[in-house]
């Protein structure tokens, strides 16, 4: 009895030592195959990321900037700000807007947009107005100066003393400036000057 017991026992380890055999090929086999085919695919994909990323970034980025940043150059919000009557109040510009004189065709108009604020609260004499209608504009690099088109082309004037305390006007004017002028300083009447002003098209 314990003979035959013996023979199943070697039996059955030597059946266990096959298969024990066999799943090990197949484990190699499989191993093998799964670290040659990445090597493969990853030997195609990368040339196309190095040479498509790479082309955007030098050839359209530094062309297109400049020419972004010239044609659609604009006044910010609170970007330009002075004082006006000493500090009675504050004249903050909105626009500067190239557009066409709608008498002659040409476009050597500056629609310029302003809001005037009081912010004193008392102390405003009757007199004390901010004639918008005698805005100049002036060439930073020839010093040449440009007045407004018409009294008619503008807000006229806007009076402090009508404005409650911290209430606001908005106004405007249209100034004769040629069209080859892109940058202007602005003087509104009593009000420190606005210097190095964009005109936007």
């Amino acid at each position: 009895m314990s003979t035959f017991l013996s023979s199943v026992a070697v039996l059955l380890s030597t059946l266990a030592l096959v298969c024990s055999g066999y799943t090990t090929y197949q484990l190699f086999a499989l191993q093998k195959t799964l670290n040659t085919t990445p090597a493969g695919s990853g030997d195609a994909i990368a040339p196309k990321q190095t040479v498509s990323s790479p082309a955007m970034t030098t050839s359209s980025v530094p062309d297109i900037s400049p020419t972004l940043a010239s044609s659609h150059a604009a006044i910010q919000p609170g970007e330009f700000l002075q004082p006006a009557f000493g500090k009675k109040a504050q004249v903050e510009l909105l626009a500067a807007k190239r557009i066409k004189d709608p008498q002659t065709g040409n476009h050597d108009v500056v629609a310029l947009q302003m809001r005037i604020r009081r912010f004193a609260p008392n102390g405003v004499d009757p007199s004390e107005s901010i004639e918008v209608f005698n805005t100049i504009a002036r060439n930073p690099d020839t010093s040449e100066t440009y007045k407004g088109v018409s009294s008619e082309r503008s807000t006229g004037k806007v009076s402090l003393f009508s404005l409650r305390p911290q209430a606001s006007a908005d106004a405007y004017v249209w100034l004769r400036v040629p069209e080859d002028v892109q940058t202007i300083d602005i003087f509104v009447p009593d009000t420190a000057a606005f210097k190095g002003v964009p005109i936007s098209s």
